[in-house]
Parts: structure tokens; sequence; C-alpha cells
């Protein structure tokens, strides 16, 4: 049998698809695996490059490949999907998938995907459940504030609005709210504080994992970068066009980009002293100012927030909101 060179590997929960050819592009193997068979499957075979589609579980998977010896690519799924459309005969299923995924990785112009370490995809599900207690947040303040209006209590908006709401809710004198409405409200005010409470807890998580990475201390020294797209933007391996930052960075290479970084510590570049009023200037409104890490306009300022506009290059600055 010849030898094989190249594998497109479907992934999923529990069945994977496998599809391999030789370097004259022949069909050597096409067939399913189960999950525990993966990796004792990849053991027998010679290295070989092997694609896969940036999804769940695929970083895990790239890791582990490249343990046994083989060169990994990550594709993202919207690339390898021009690839599939020649090969759906009938219907689209995974042999398919896996075959446009074999003939994608070859492409001498296909964009890949750097694979994340164990660090690198800790510090992101530190990011994103973080927005995800701040989404749960806004439901729960939204459903306090939905339900005391059923029965005609309404406050202003902000979270001091949010705060008279549940004095209301712990005043039993205050005859507006019935008691199985008050038990139901008290609960939400409960898991309201938690959240914030968790909240609070992971700003105070990425603000040390911030200050123990040289690579997130570089990025936050560039104006309109703080301490969480740095943290986030020093795990994701991104390029120096991904930052939110000036022109002056975009389209450099890695040595041209760490020259101006260096350079830019002690400057002060016109085009990007904009971006600082996102992080210091409030919204133009009767509302609280938002948290500069998060996109939820009613988001309480965290100590993350206080951290990012207590520093040194944004001290002095007024907050004040147009009344």
């Amino acid at each position: 049998m010849q030898s094989i060179s190249t594998i497109g590997l479907d992934i999923a929960k529990s069945v994977f698809q496998v599809h391999g050819v030789d370097a004259a592009g022949q069909v050597i193997i096409r067939r399913q695996l189960k999950r525990r068979f993966v990796l004792s499957f990849f053991e027998k075979l010679p290295p070989c490059l092997v694609g896969i589609e940036a999804c769940a579980s695929s970083h895990y998977w790239s890791r582990e490949l490249q343990a046994l010896g083989h060169t990994v690519r990550l594709m993202p799924p919207a690339y390898v999907k021009p690839y599939v459309k020649p090969y759906v005969k009938r219907q689209k299923n995974d042999s398919t998938d896996a075959e446009a995924i074999c003939e994608a990785v070859t492409r001498p112009n296909m964009r890949f995907v750097p694979t994340k370490t164990i660090e690198q995809q800790s510090c992101l599900m530190l990011h994103r459940v973080r927005h995800l207690f701040i989404r749960q947040q806004t439901a729960v303040i939204n459903s306090i504030r939905a339900y005391l209006a059923e029965f005609g209590i309404v406050a202003a908006v902000g979270r001091r609005g949010v705060e008279q709401l549940l004095e209301v809710v712990a005043d039993p004198a205050d005859r507006r709210v019935p008691e199985v409405a008050r038990a139901c409200l008290a609960a939400l005010g409960g898991q309201l504080r938690a959240l914030k409470a968790q909240i609070l807890e992971f700003d105070r998580r990425i603000i040390a994992w911030h200050r123990s990475n040289a690579t997130s201390k570089r990025l936050d020294a560039i104006p309109g970068v703080g301490p969480a797209l740095a943290t986030g933007a020093s795990r994701e391996r991104c390029r120096c066009q991904d930052l939110p930052i000036g022109a002056g960075l975009l389209g450099l290479g890695r040595a041209r980009a760490e020259a101006e970084l260096e350079w830019g510590q002690g400057q002060a570049w016109p085009d990007q002293q904009a971006r600082r009023s996102l992080f210091t200037q409030p919204i133009h409104s009767g509302r609280t100012r938002r948290d500069p890490l998060c996109q939820d306009p009613w988001h309480k300022p965290s100590a993350l927030a206080h951290c990012v506009i207590g520093t040194a290059p944004y001290q002095g600055r007024s907050h004040r909101t147009r009344q």
C-alpha cells in the first residue's frame, strides 16, 4: 500500500471521518473512526499533513496529533466551504467534508489558524466566561425592571435605578409588590449581586494575568489598548492588522511592528488620540459610563475599568456627563 501524505480529518463529538491520499492525490483511505480509536489510528501512520477545520475541540486534537509527529493545519470553516461543493454528488455528509478538507489543506493560498496552547485557551476562556456573566447580568436587570413595571414601579435608567428597585423589593412595608412576586424578585436580586461579585473577581484575574505577562504589558503601552484587549491579543497570537490601533502598525512585519511599538511608548500619535475617548469619555446621555471592556452599555463600571482609567495617561481627565 502506498504511503499516506495528506489526511482530511472531520472531527465530531463521537464519530470522526478520515480521508487520506498519497502524494499523487490518489485516495488511500476513507473511513470512520470512533473517538477512542483516533489517537491509536494516527500512531500507526508515518508523519503526514493533517487538515482540520478550526471548530470546537480542534485545538486539542491539533496538539495531540502534533505530539505524535504529524503536521497539523487548522483552517477556518468558511475557507473550506468552497471546496465542499465539487465533492457533493448527492448530499453533503461527513465523508464529503473530510474530502474537501483534504483538498483545501494542500492549497498554496489557504490561510491557517495557529494552534492555541492550553495557557492561551485558558486566558480566552477567562474573557468569554466574564462576557457571559455580563450578558446574564443584563438579562437579570431587564427582568427585574420588566416585572416591577407590571405593578407600576419604574426607576431611572442606570445602576442607581436598579438599586432603588431592589430597595423597594427588600421593603416589606411596601404593599405595591405582592408577597409571591417579592420572593421571586428577591431571588433575582440575589442572583444579580452574585453576578456582580463574579464579574469583579474575573476583572481581578484579568489584571493579574496582564501584570504577569510581558507581551500583554507591551501591548498595553499602545494608546487605545487596555488590559482586556492586551491579554486577549497576547493569547490569540493575532496579527498587527487585527489590533484596533492607528495606521502606523497596520501592514507591517513583525520586526518593524516591534520597533514601532517601542517608539510609540514615548510618543503621542494624533490619529490615535481619538481612540482614548472610547476609554475615558462617558456616553453622552443620562446613563452611567459604560465599562470599556464590554459591549454592554448597561454594565456597571468594574474594578478593571477603574484600573484602565486610573493609569497615568488618563489621570486628571474629567468625566462629565451631559445633564
